[in-house]
């Protein structure tokens, strides 16, 4: 494995970075926080910037990149932009919706949703999760019955990135229960379809600017060429597209983690009690030791993750491996991070507490800590 990156693939994480810290911040962040509001002002700025065409061809709108350079530029974007809701929401959009398009949609289906996407001008949902389908993602309820050249959907689905205000969703539904998984579909459809509702914002303990909630579907019927891939594609479809996923989502908690040492470093050098800087102290510089030493074991991991995906390498272990402790990793910083700052830490107004909130979801979406371990030692042959 080489990680020796190129100057260009250097400057565009630089360059990320530069535009996280100049356009993206704003004084509205801890209100929003506390209100549960997305910035779609902010969300538009990052479209123009070109961040969410990383997934798409030029042809459809996009400016596509590799992978690993993709995910260079979502760790620069983490680093410099402290919504680490808007972050998230962006690589929800650009890996679990447009990927997929672009991958397995038709031409008519590119085009119909890919530009907008790209421009900001659509919002995308990805539809998997239901209320009793979580850690077993496949065994879905929501069903879609074939009707001459149409589907009927029912079902609900749950805890879905941007569902409030989503213009596009893609949903996962089974178009043949009996077959287990294997007859599962997705398909591509418009926010506003009849049939379709969805529900208010619901508030959460962390990555509060991102909007998550439910959608239901009642006798909601969709055409043919709405179908995202043949029929039973949708476990290669959503595998695919998480996978990818996990890469630029932890490389965007990887840039926060690198914002959030420096902080907590500069913090300890300025901050002086008994005579000193506060760094002085064994008990401070051994937590700012053990973030540094996160930050790098889990760079480690991603880098490699993406390598092998790039490659079209078996990454399963690896990306199980990746997942269970860079979004462990993140919790600990953050509760590094606030004893390191004390009872500042501990206030909504300096943001610090908001790193270990949002953090914590992350042992939890994209497969749970605990089914990282399950995966990791099913596949050590337990």
């Amino acid at each position: 494995m080489d990680f020796g990156w190129t100057d260009e693939q250097l400057a565009r994480r630089a360059a990320a970075h530069d535009f996280a810290r100049r356009e993206l911040a704003d004084d509205s962040l801890e209100a929003r926080d506390h209100e549960g509001r997305f910035a779609r002002d902010l969300w538009e700025r990052c479209a123009r910037f070109g961040i969410l065409g990383l997934s798409v061809p030029a042809e459809f709108g996009g400016g596509e990149i590799d992978l690993p350079t993709a995910m260079l530029v979502m760790e620069g974007l983490g680093e410099g932009c402290a919504d680490n809701g808007l972050s998230f929401a962006l690589n929800a959009q650009l890996w679990t919706v447009q990927r997929p398009i672009v991958r397995f949609g038709t031409d008519q289906q590119k085009q119909r949703y890919l530009p907008g996407l790209c421009d900001g001008t659509l919002l995308g949902a990805h539809a998997l999760t239901e209320p009793d389908a979580g850690s077993d993602a496949f065994s879905l309820t929501m069903r879609a019955e074939r009707r001459g050249d149409s589907y009927v959907l029912n079902g609900t689905k749950c805890l879905v990135t941007l569902a409030p205000i989503a213009d596009v969703v893609l949903v996962f539904a089974s178009t043949n229960p009996a077959a287990g998984k294997w007859g599962v579909s997705a398909f591509v459809i418009d926010g506003g379809t009849p049939g379709l509702h969805a529900s208010a914002m619901q508030h959460k303990m962390g990555l509060r600017t991102v909007p998550i909630g439910s959608l239901h579907f009642e006798d909601c019927i969709v055409p043919e060429h709405a179908r995202l891939g043949p029929e039973g594609a949708g476990v290669s479809i959503a595998t695919h597209s998480l996978e990818v996923e996990r890469c630029c989502i932890l490389a965007s908690q990887l840039g926060a983690m690198e914002r959030q040492l420096q902080r907590a470093i500069a913090y300890a050098r300025s901050r002086r009690q008994f005579g000193q800087p506060i760094g002085k102290f064994q008990s401070v510089s051994n937590r700012v030791a053990d973030m540094k030493l996160r930050i790098e074991t889990a760079r480690l991991l991603l880098y490699k993750v993406a390598w092998l995906v790039e490659r079209g390498q078996p990454a399963m272990m690896e990306a199980a491996l990746l997942k269970l402790y860079l979004s462990e990793a993140f919790v600990e910083s953050g509760l590094d991070a606030i004893r390191i700052h004390g009872g500042a830490g501990y206030l909504s107004e300096t943001g610090v507490e908001r790193d270990l909130r949002d953090a914590v979801g992350g042992v939890l979406y994209a497969g749970t800590s605990d089914i990282q371990r399950n995966i990791i030692s099913r596949l050590l042959g337990l």
